[in-house]
């Protein structure tokens, strides 16, 4: 049996959990996620233990590979509910700067024109200092949302428009990310 998926997801007191059928919907204040199970899968409420158990319907290795899966993001759902996921972005390069601009978040990153891309419901943009400033002090932003996958495909969906280029670092990339640089070219002196 799966290590993961046999492990109950404990669900918090203010965590309500609802099993429809194949339809697992949790929600917390005004967060709501909605997940439908795979058919292989069964996902069972236990509000008296207050947790959700995950089974399978048979040992075939998918029905495997699903059981931790399922278990797994049923506890990001509860976890993005209750705590939420945030991803930070640095962009470096002189004049490049960020802003928000209804439902779409604005990059100038260097190009002739501004590269708007639209904020999916749920995510919100945090931005804490909107210009770069050379190399040095970058332009800082935070993704947040519910959704673990929402925020990480929206961040890296970010990061796309303009990712680090390797020899000075110009770009958009993630806060905890380190960019390996290369040496430029070395000009030798005539001898």
């Amino acid at each position: 049996m799966s290590r993961i998926g046999k492990k109950p997801v404990k669900v918090p007191a203010n965590v309500k959990v609802e099993v429809a059928g194949e339809i697992v919907k949790i929600s917390s204040g005004s967060d709501a996620l909605t997940f439908n199970v795979r058919p292989e899968i069964n996902v069972k409420y236990d509000s008296a233990a207050g947790e959700v158990v995950v089974t399978r319907n048979g040992d075939q290795r998918l029905h495997k590979a699903l059981h931790g899966t399922t278990r797994a993001l049923i506890a990001n759902m509860i976890l993005g509910v209750t705590q939420g996921f945030s991803r930070g972005l640095k962009i470096f390069g002189t004049g490049y700067n960020v802003a928000v601009q209804g439902q779409n978040l604005v990059v100038n990153v260097g190009f002739a024109h501004s590269v708007s891309v639209p904020i999916p419901a749920g995510v919100k943009v945090d931005i804490k200092s909107p210009n770069a400033r050379g190399n040095d002090v970058p332009a800082e932003f935070i993704v947040s949302g519910p959704d673990k996958w929402s925020v990480g495909q929206f961040a890296a969906s970010i990061r796309q428009v303009r990712p680090p280029e390797p020899y000075l670092g110009k770009g958009i990339r993630y806060a905890d990310e380190v960019i390996k640089k290369k040496v430029g070219k070395a000009f030798g002196s005539g001898g």
